[in-house]
């Protein structure tokens, strides 16, 4: 057992995919052809099959993800999106970059995802667009979400971006809305070596209007339809990526005995609370977060003893300074402001050992 304990450690998933990176890197720089080639377009098959999808489009990063389906939706100022109070700020900036207006929906306290009872009184004449997000990777109730979106005409657009390989009612994350959004970040569960992201779609319209956008606006080189933009995922990342995604399976089973293991050991404390699952819902466990009023009191015991812990997310959208121009204040959400103020992250991560979640259970047992 290691006597410290990394939030994040990449150590045991490298190990396995070692060799197979060193040849897909001597693969790409031998091709000499680096930007959408063949192992981009091997990677969007794989994806695309993986996730139960017929289209997947590799972009340069989540964010962009993000943006360009909402571009590919004719999204744009004077429309409302539905987002969740509590969520990685990059859900809010896609809405903000097109001109939208992002509108926020509390979560369900327990499971931490956008509630689907309180999506239904945000809806005004004015939204296009319902943006579910995936939150530590647990899935969201999508058959609710769905069904509220047919009923008021609007797009669902999936922030799959921690949540991939989980499902809800057994369909997976990023095939159920109209067009869906991912991040390869390193740090996520299928990791790229560096930015990446892509899209996902079922509407083959949809998925060629993002291929276009993400290229400049064109089908074919010096040849613009639209005004686009540049963010194309590489294709070393692709190579990369077309990997890693046949681990994805066995490292999410994992980190599902890792957060089986926190669960036992953490139930039984009066001050934490444990994540919760929805009915239906399953999590890939991007993220292990528990709850409790003296968070940062928790984190600096867990320091003290060599376990690294993070806050995901300190402050809540509405909060932020770049949001300043909405006119929220501290109280207008506040189950997303008390989740922000008790979250916590455990370290969870395949290759991280019984003895060393024990060990983190005990020093949080340990704590008064």
């Amino acid at each position: 057992m290691n006597s410290e304990i990394k939030f994040l450690d990449f150590t045991c998933m490298n190990a396995q995919v070692r060799e197979a990176m060193i040849q897909q890197f001597e693969n790409v720089f031998d091709s000499q052809w680096y930007i959408l080639g063949d192992h981009v377009k091997q990677f969007e098959k794989i994806y695309a099959d993986a996730n139960e999808v017929k289209h997947c489009v590799g972009v340069a990063n989540g964010l962009d993800a993000l943006i360009l389906c909402l571009k590919a939706l004719d999204i744009k100022e004077g429309d409302e999106v539905i987002v969740p109070s509590n969520t990685y700020i990059a859900s809010w900036l896609a809405v903000s970059f097109v001109g939208a207006t992002p509108v926020p929906v509390e979560p369900n306290e327990n499971t931490y995802n956008i509630s689907p009872e309180k999506i239904k009184a945000a809806i005004t004449r004015k939204t296009k667009v319902i943006m579910p997000v995936h939150l530590y990777g647990q899935a969201c109730e999508m058959d609710a979400i769905m069904k509220i979106a047919e009923e008021n005409n609007v797009y669902v657009l999936e922030d799959n971006a921690q949540a991939q390989g989980s499902s809800y009612n057994g369909k997976l994350t990023g095939s159920f809305g109209h067009i869906n959004a991912t991040s390869f970040y390193p740090g996520k569960n299928l990791g790229a070596y560096g930015d990446a992201g892509a899209i996902t779609t079922n509407d083959d319209a949809l998925a060629d209007k993002v291929k276009v956008l993400r290229n400049y606006g064109s089908h074919k080189k010096y040849f613009n339809e639209i005004k686009g933009v540049n963010s194309r995922l590489d294709e070393l990342q692709a190579a990369f990526l077309t990997v890693k995604i046949n681990y994805l399976t066995e490292w999410n089973a994992e980190r599902n005995v890792i957060a089986t293991w926190y669960n036992e050991g953490l139930a039984s404390l009066k001050n934490i609370t444990i994540p919760a699952l929805a009915e239906g819902s399953t999590s890939n466990y991007h993220l292990y977060v528990i709850r409790t009023e003296k968070r940062n009191a928790l984190a600096e015991h867990l320091k003290k003893n060599g376990i690294g812990s993070l806050i995901h997310y300190p402050v809540p959208p509405h909060l932020q300074e770049a949001y300043r121009e909405l006119g929220y204040k501290k109280g207008d959400f506040p189950i997303a402001e008390k989740i922000a103020e008790t979250c916590l992250s455990l370290p969870i991560y395949p290759g991280i050992e019984k003895d060393e979640v024990d060990k983190v259970v005990n020093i949080i047992s340990d704590f008064k």
